[in-house]
């Protein structure tokens, strides 16, 4: 599994080329553009990467720590913790 650090740094150097393109054409819109979808796609992008770290510790009965569990298992686990009550 990808480490987290690195999955946000790919994030950020593609970020950062498409922004320096844009530096480079003096594209003003280019740029707050970039600026808003860089900061969504991180945002969305480190809530991916907890419920994996969740789905990853998460027992089937709520607990933590038990990598054996299946996928489904864990994704029941994960529907009982954020039901809504």
């Amino acid at each position: 599994m990808r480490d987290r650090s690195r999955i946000l740094g790919n994030l950020d150097e593609l970020y950062r080329a498409a922004f320096g393109r844009a530096v480079e054409e003096r594209d003003a819109g280019a740029k707050v553009e970039l600026d808003f979808q860089f900061q969504r796609d991180q945002l969305f992008l480190e809530a991916i990467l907890d419920l994996r770290d969740l789905l990853a510790t998460v027992e089937p009965d709520g607990k933590t720590e038990d990598k054996g569990a299946s996928l489904m298992e864990k994704a029941q686990a994960l529907r009982r913790l954020t039901k809504l009550r």
